[in-house]
């Protein structure tokens, strides 16, 4: 059976304390000269926490900036308007959990002409107990990974990642929004893989720290495949540290409680913790990387097991496979 990190949630809220007070290495390195002037940025699950306070950043540094959401709209596009001072911001409906959602919203952006320079892919859901999507699977797996499979190549297949190849523009990047809990879970489980079973808990709070894993694993993987024979687009993975966000907002009313409490003494606001993933999606000093990984303003190794080819080779195949069994409108790269 695949295993995160934690399978406590409280024991998971607290190892955020160290972080709170680690040393931020480059935290200088972001200044008012990173611009996002020019730059098409989409931001998924960007109403509210991390991604809104990202959505609101980029805006103020001068990008147009699509937010995606399943919710809060139009009210917190007119919000970022109000905190940026910038109207070059629009929602778009996505829900990740909806197959069919993610279709149409590829289809959308590619009937509006759109594309993406900066690409940050924030959604994510923790669940107090498994729950079962209208496609089979679990809504934690898919949401918080499979959808990004469906995501990437969707845009890649489409032309909505910009053509790193255009003249007078930079290579796209593609963020990868992780957590450093990541570190210490298991390989990945090909036995439970994209397959629906009821779990409580404890096994909601490992497979969040499990599935981000899965995620750096492929992110990797993308990368290889990708950029191949040329840099086409910068993979970026980041872990911003804990974040005082909603994402307990389905946990047992006692234990929300208790999470909202360590959530508010030791997490940092979103717009804290939005500042080293506008460093990563912006500064100059990622110009033409990919692959690379930052813990807040720390670079950083991942698990040992993200960067074994085997592995992403494997993950590649298994993913592909079950997306094809649940999307007949599945295209790849």
């Amino acid at each position: 059976m695949a295993e995160g990190r934690f399978n406590n949630p409280v024991v998971a809220s607290l190892a955020g304390i160290k972080d709170f007070f680690a040393k931020q290495q480059l935290s200088d390195r972001l200044t008012d000269s990173d611009r996002a002037d020019g730059k098409t940025c989409l931001v998924t699950g960007a109403n509210s926490g991390l991604g809104l306070a990202l959505a609101t950043e980029l805006a103020r540094r001068g990008g147009h900036v699509i937010m995606a959401g399943r919710s809060r709209i139009p009210e917190a596009g007119d919000r970022i308007k109000q905190l940026s001072g910038s109207e070059h911001v629009e929602m778009r409906y996505l829900d990740l959990s909806d197959i069919a959602s993610i279709h149409q919203f590829i289809e959308g952006m590619k009937k509006d002409h759109i594309a993406v320079d900066i690409c940050i892919l924030n959604a994510a859901t923790a669940l107090p107990k498994a729950r079962q999507t209208k496609s089979g699977q679990d809504e934690m797996f898919l949401v918080n990974y499979l959808s990004n499979v469906m995501l990437t190549h969707l845009m890649m297949v489409n032309g909505i990642l910009r053509n790193g190849n255009e003249p007078n523009r930079s290579v796209p990047r593609l963020l990868f929004i992780s957590s450093d809990s990541h570190q210490g879970a298991t390989y990945i489980d090909y036995d439970e893989f994209g397959r629906y079973f009821d779990y409580g808990v404890s096994k909601a709070i490992s497979n969040y720290s499990y599935f981000k894993l899965v995620l750096n694993t492929y992110a990797l993987e993308f990368s290889r495949r990708i950029n191949q024979n040329q840099l086409k687009v910068s993979v970026l993975i980041i872990c911003p540290g804990p974040v005082h966000s909603n994402i307990v907002k389905e946990a047992p009313w006692f234990l929300r409680m208790v999470l909202k409490g360590i959530f508010k003494i030791i997490f940092k606001s979103p717009a804290k913790a939005a500042l080293p993933v506008i460093y990563m999606a912006l500064s100059d000093d990622y110009e033409g990387k990919t692959g690379e990984y930052l813990h807040m303003f720390n670079p950083k190794k991942m698990d040992p097991k993200v960067y074994e080819p085997e592995e992403g080779l494997k993950l590649w195949g298994r993913s592909l496979e079950t997306w094809k069994s649940i999307d007949p409108g599945m295209v790849t790269i």
